[in-house]
């Protein structure tokens, strides 16, 4: 078919793999097996190869010279597969010229494939410098908007996309760095038929397709066909020339040049890297082979990490039927248990909303069918799914009622929970038109070609939303092998829980039992406990008031020390018990400080210590350092290496002290209660200036708490702990000539929710984009190469807008007298110091 018959009618048949003709940014000849004499060469390799008089027909060495035929039949001996073509850079020609050459054998014709060299190769230090930025991210989806900006920065075009192909063949837009100015297409989806099926084939033998300039020149290929009447293919050629229909594609959309990568992933093309340019643009063989050795790599790793996070997923799936066992194992209403719980359920894979059909009740979250629907679809579930896990993308190609609820749920897996076809858990996914948010721009218009205006990113749009109309996004085999799992761990809960049930009624009876005989010991001793307050004598010179009002307060912690050891799982946290006994006496005029790591102590120190604290903070309070203004306390309490925790409390700006001329019963108490009912130490000192009091509590009666809780002498965090999220929508002027540290910069931002940052390399870039762009916030590096970032500084102080110097130097010689005063942060960037600086020129008045 030849290509200029192809209309939007038949471009699934056109036969792009030989179009009879290249692009002219380079040339082409065609050889004999082995490669001595020239069969065919492009209508430009006389011009650009400067070669005189007839091509077919002459010896390569002829053409060329000796020494660089040899240099390549030497490559293409060395070939190992033709979709990998050998490569000689920077070949001199008999001419003079050098080049950049491919070669590869197709159908037993030697293709030579010649561009103009780059004048510097840097392609082996740009691959690695890709590839080493991608291997140290594990975030699949940080790794693929990595990847987006890598090629954006390295291969220079206007815009690039990662675009990944979907089960039916269409496609869409998954990441995107463009030009500031651009439209942009993120989330674009466009149908299979913008990329025909023998452009997917063509795309997994040849890995990278360039289009140097959309109305450019087609170069014939002479003769056109051999003498059996076959064209040439140039199915592995880089200069194949582009189907007539796509160059339209490319110029409705006002693009100029792009190039497209393929993404495959066990042999399967799982997408493409997209790079749009808006003028004409030539990439170089050897940039293009960075680019090809960077998506190859980028396909091994992306494999590597949706693998592991199906695996991560299978896992999470496992631990949350794991742990429905176990609770489910505890509980007499297994059914109630699944409904309470449907949240985490549903969680198991992706969906809009779950609902769970047991013994005729239903229980729903979410996007679902309206409940007088649901027992339709448990009979159409119980005539065709048995005991099976059965799935839809279209319930209205299956059950035409669910048209009337489309807006709700338009795809269905359905896993059974019971032997009988009667019990579902039933996942839903809405229509797939209603959950994209396409990023475009509803006003932007597009040029129409002579081939009409459904080639363009909106039609498109279009009719991939046409196409996809009343379907779900599909149920993977991955969702199935979940659902298959859930179905068997929830069958098993069913079945065992009658098992279970009678097992666990015996056990806790003899729990309950235990219980009451825990209980009874318990209230013996706090019996025992307040006998002894009540019964011990009133000291001479106290009113029964007092005694009273003692033994109320003494009763008073007791209860405090029942309660938390009840509800702390038998015992508590001392900086809670400290807190709740002197909670009454702080004030502003009496200072209170509680200093020390987070301990726990058990049923038996809880209770002892409460009611020596309690003895303390009431001395203190009536005769100590918190009776006056001005008076102050501090507890402060450490462990020790064996594990012993030390308590010291001291009194300070009080009145004077004397020590008691008889010991009551508080005083001992406090002596005598931790070395008698815990077996440890305690010692008490009344200075004149203060008492001063030091107690040791064994290992055995306390822990440090959990790694959640902190020392109570550290302050919680404030809002302008860096990370706080005041970055998110800033607009970031980043000025760095160092593209890589740029790239470091903006990885950095975006993790912090600032992902627009416009990156400029030179004093002359920035004052453009400032003439019409004002930024919230800019970094600013000092030395630019070619010059200092202070007239951008000095523009930027003049318009308000805060920044701050970057410079890897020690000292600060290269700034004037009248910006001595900018912050300045150090290379290399630290993430914290970073965004704690930028965060900072947001708080500064």
């Amino acid at each position: 078919m030849p290509p200029d018959s192809v209309d939007l009618t038949n471009c699934d048949r056109e036969p792009i793999h030989i179009p009879g003709s290249i692009q002219p940014h380079g040339c082409l000849l065609a050889c004999d097996a082995r490669a001595t004499t020239v069969l065919c060469h492009s209508a430009n390799a006389g011009e650009m190869l400067g070669l005189v008089g007839e091509i077919n027909g002459a010896t390569l060495e002829g053409l060329i010279g000796d020494e660089a035929a040899h240099k390549l039949r030497n490559a293409i001996a060395g070939q190992v597969r033709a979709s990998r073509r050998a490569l000689v850079h920077g070949l001199p020609l008999a001419s003079g010229v050098v080049f950049d050459v491919a070669i590869h054998v197709s159908r037993g014709v030697v293709v030579i494939e010649f561009e103009p060299a780059e004048a510097t190769d840097r392609s082996l230090e740009l691959a690695r410098m890709m590839i080493d930025r991608l291997a140290g991210i594990a975030d699949l989806d940080r790794m693929i908007d990595a990847t987006c900006r890598l090629a954006h920065s390295v291969l220079g075009y206007d815009r690039v996309m990662i675009y990944r192909f979907g089960q039916d063949g269409a496609g869409r837009v998954i990441a995107e760095t463009r030009r500031r100015d651009l439209e942009s297409f993120l989330g674009q989806y466009f149908p299979a038929s913008d990329i025909p099926r023998q452009a997917r084939a063509l795309y997994l033998a040849n890995t990278i397709r360039v289009i140097s300039d959309a109305n450019g020149a087609r170069m014939k290929l002479i003769p056109e066909h051999d003498p059996s009447g076959q064209p040439l293919d140039l199915t592995h050629a880089h200069l194949r020339s582009v189907s007539p229909i796509h160059c339209e594609y490319l110029r409705n959309m006002g693009v100029a040049a792009s190039m497209s990568i393929s993404v495959i992933i066990d042999g399967q093309l799982w997408g493409l890297i997209a790079c749009h340019h808006y003028t004409p643009r030539t990439l170089s063989m050897s940039r293009r082979t960075v680019a090809e050795i960077f998506a190859e790599f980028f396909s091994l790793r992306l494999g590597a990490l949706e693998q592991a996070r199906g695996f991560a997923a299978a896992a999470q799936a496992r631990q949350q039927l794991d742990r429905l066992l176990h609770l489910t194992s505890h509980h007499d209403d297994v059914e109630a248990v699944f409904r309470e719980h449907l949240p985490d359920i549903a969680s198991l894979m992706p969906c809009d909303g779950a609902g769970l059909w047991i013994n005729g009740r239903w229980t729903a979250q979410g996007s679902v069918p309206p409940e007088a629907a649901i027992p339709h679809l448990a009979g159409y579930l119980a005539g065709r799914a048995e005991s099976a896990i059965w799935a839809t993308d279209s319930l209205p190609r299956a059950i035409p009622e669910a048209r009337a609820w489309l807006d709700k749920a338009a795809g269905m897996l359905a896993i059974p929970l019971s032997q009988l076809p009667r019990d579902y858990l039933l996942l839903f996914r809405r229509e797939v038109v209603q959950t994209l948010d396409w990023a475009g721009n509803p006003e932007k218009s597009y040029a129409v070609g002579p081939l009409g205006d459904r080639l363009t990113p909106r039609k498109s749009f279009a009719i991939w939303k046409e196409t996809v109309h009343e379907q779900c996004d599909p149920w993977t085999d991955a969702d199935r092998e979940v659902a298959e799992a859930a179905r068997g761990a929830l069958v098993e809960i069913a079945l065992r829980h009658s098992e279970l049930l009678a097992d666990e009624r015996a056990k806790a009876a003899l729990r309950q039992r235990l219980l009451n005989e825990e209980l009874n010991h318990r209230v013996k001793n706090i019996l025992a406990v307040i006998q002894s307050l009540v019964g011990h004598p009133i000291a001479e010179g106290r009113s029964v008031a007092d005694y009273v009002a003692a033994l109320k307060g003494r009763i008073r912690a007791l209860a405090l020390a029942h309660d938390q050891v009840v509800r702390g799982d038998n015992g508590g946290l001392l900086a809670d018990l400290l807190a709740a006994e002197l909670s009454p006496h702080r004030s502003a005029a009496a200072g209170v400080e509680l200093a020390g790591p987070p301990v726990w102590l058990d049923a038996r120190a809880f209770s002892v210590m409460a009611l020596m604290l309690h003895e303390l903070a009431t001395n203190a309070a009536k005769y100590g350092a918190l009776s006056v203004p001005g008076g102050k306390l501090a507890v402060e309490w450490t462990l020790t290496a064996e594990g012993d925790c030390v308590l010291v409390w001291q009194e300070s700006g009080g009145p004077p002290v004397a020590p008691p001329r008889e010991r009551g019963f508080g005083t001992v108490l406090i002596d005598r209660s931790v070395p008698f009912d815990l077996g440890g130490e305690s010692d008490m000192v009344f200075a004149r200036d203060g008492l001063r009091a030091r107690f040791r509590l064994p290992a055995r009666h306390v822990a440090r708490a959990g790694d959640g809780t902190s020392d109570v002498a550290v302050p919680p965090a404030t809002a302008e702990t860096p990370g706080d999220g005041t970055l998110v929508d800033k607009r970031v002027l980043l000025v760095e000539d160092q593209m890589i540290i740029a790239m470091d910069v903006e990885l950095i931002l975006a993790d912090h929710g600032t992902r627009n940052v416009t990156t400029c390399a030179s004093v002359a870039e920035t004052l453009n984009w400032l003439r019409d762009f004002t930024p919230d916030l800019a970094i600013l590096d000092v030395n630019l190469g070619t010059g200092t970032s202070i007239p951008i500084a000095r523009l930027l102080r003049e318009r308000g807008v805060p920044f701050f110097f970057a410079t890897g130097y020690g000292d600060s010689i290269m700034v004037p007298p009248d910006l001595a005063g900018v912050p300045i942060v150090r290379k290399p960037y630290d993430e914290r110091v970073l965004i704690g600086a930028l965060e900072s020129l947001l708080a500064s008045p």
